[in-house]
Order: C-alpha cells, then sequence, then structure tokens
C-alpha cells in the first residue's frame, strides 16, 4: 500500500438548490426545512438548509475516487453536524489518514467538510478497508 498517515485528499462542490432537491428525491427525505422558504424561514436557520447527509456524502466522494480510491470499503463513518449549509454555499470535504492498519488494510480517516468561508460544517471519522487487486 503506497497510502501513509497525513496523506490527504479533498473535493470542492457547490451544494445548488437542484441538489437538495434531487437529494431529497432520491433519498424520500421531504423535510420542509429542506424545501420550503416559508416553512425555513421560520425555523431557527432562518432559510432553508441543505441535508447533512448531503454535504456528508462528498466525504464518500473523496474516499471511493481519491484516497484511497475505487475499490475502498466503508467499515463506519461518524458524522457531528457543526453548522448548517444553505444553498449556494460551497463546500470542501477533506479526508486524511491518521492511522494504517497494514496487516488488513484497514485505515482510519479524519472526515471534515468546510464552507468557502473556512467555516466547518461536519466533523467525523471514517474507517475503511483497502482491498489492493493482486498483480
Amino acid at each position: 500500500m503506497n497510502i501513509k498517515v497525513g496523506d490527504t485528499a479533498i473535493v470542492t462542490q457547490m451544494i445548488t438548490d437542484d441538489d437538495i432537491h434531487t437529494f431529497a428525491d432520491l433519498i424520500g427525505d421531504h423535510n420542509s426545512v429542506h424545501l420550503d422558504d416559508e416553512y425555513a424561514r421560520k425555523t431557527r436557520f432562518g432559510r432553508r438548509i441543505a441535508h447533512g447527509m448531503l454535504c456528508g456524502s462528498l466525504i464518500s466522494a473523496v474516499i471511493g475516487e481519491q484516497l484511497p480510491g475505487r475499490g475502498a470499503v466503508y467499515l463506519s463513518q461518524t458524522f457531528k453536524f457543526v453548522a448548517p449549509v444553505y444553498p449556494g454555499d460551497t463546500i470542501t470535504a477533506r479526508v486524511t489518514v491518521v492511522k494504517i492498519r497494514v496487516d488488513k488494510n484497514i485505515l482510519t480517516l479524519e472526515t471534515v467538510c468546510e464552507k468557502q468561508n473556512g467555516e466547518t460544517v461536519i466533523t467525523g471519522e471514517a474507517v475503511v478497508l483497502v482491498d489492493e487487486p493482486q498483480a
């Protein structure tokens, strides 16, 4: 395995209104705080927010496509949602290797999502299995 502690990868994506509606339809979560402007205005957020898991799924994109990449299999993931994400926010998901269990090809990863202004919106930890193809 060519991965080492400290390796980091990111993906950045703007969360659009279309993303929120598509995600709601895909998973069946049509909570008004995500989809109804009038309802959301009356909440503590003052406007609609994106689904936390929509933003969290960007972490999965980093893991599956970059670090460790294709073939990686989730064993676990924790999320702490610490700030809201609004339509139009640009989110950067960052994954950093913090521990490697070489005998089992298991990585422990710090996972963080931040807004365009640097505000952290999600923190967590992922554990993934890297089943490298044999030559």
